[in-house]
């Protein structure tokens, strides 16, 4: 990660944007979560997130800049995804503490919580197609899935300047689907 961080500071001169968006999820009743799949999650999504951010923060230059982390919908709680919940709520308190910390810095860091999104991730855990994709579709009222084009402006909005007013929010994108809808 350090090389990671070295590197793009030596091609751009400064760092001004950090989107924390590694994430995985697995939907499992309570009876099968197991020790292995909570640090999995924990550790990608949570960890993954405060280690990045520790390391980029670093290399923001004195105008400060923009971290958006990746969220979901699913942080008010699904059922089947206490572990995925958990690691999304715990983005949403991450967001809004860090918000507080480095906002003196000129740092602003925000959160996306996306609903349902086609990607590589849903099409291998065998969203798309499924009952609960139809069910998520039903539930949003734009009337389909989103795509990562879509959550890709709101990132572009958070790393503007155009949102300079803007640090410690969660900002759902998410076609107007509850998180009640996406009960798998």
């Amino acid at each position: 990660m350090r090389r990671l961080f070295t590197e793009a500071k030596k091609a751009f001169d400064t760092l001004d944007v950090l989107v924390n968006n590694a994430g995985v999820y697995k939907f499992q009743a309570l009876e099968e979560i197991t020790e292995d799949e909570f640090y999995r999650e924990f550790n990608i999504n949570v960890l993954g997130t405060i280690l990045a951010t520790k390391e980029a923060v670093k290399h923001f230059g004195p105008n400060g800049g923009s971290i958006i982390n990746v969220s979901s919908l699913a942080s008010a709680g699904v059922p089947e995804a206490a572990v995925y919940s958990g690691t999304k709520g715990a983005i949403d308190a991450i967001t809004r503490g860090l918000a507080a910390e480095l906002g003196p810095r000129k740092i602003r860091v925000n959160a996306i919580a996306p609903g349902g999104v086609e990607t590589e991730g849903t099409h291998s855990a065998g969203v798309i197609g499924s009952d609960f994709e139809r069910a998520m579709i039903a539930g949003t009222p734009l009337g389909r899935i989103g795509q990562p084009d879509d959550i890709a402006r709101v990132a572009v909005f958070l790393a503007s300047d155009d949102s300079s007013w803007l640090t410690g929010e969660r900002l759902a994108a998410s076609g107007g689907l509850s998180a009640g809808a996406l009960a798998p």
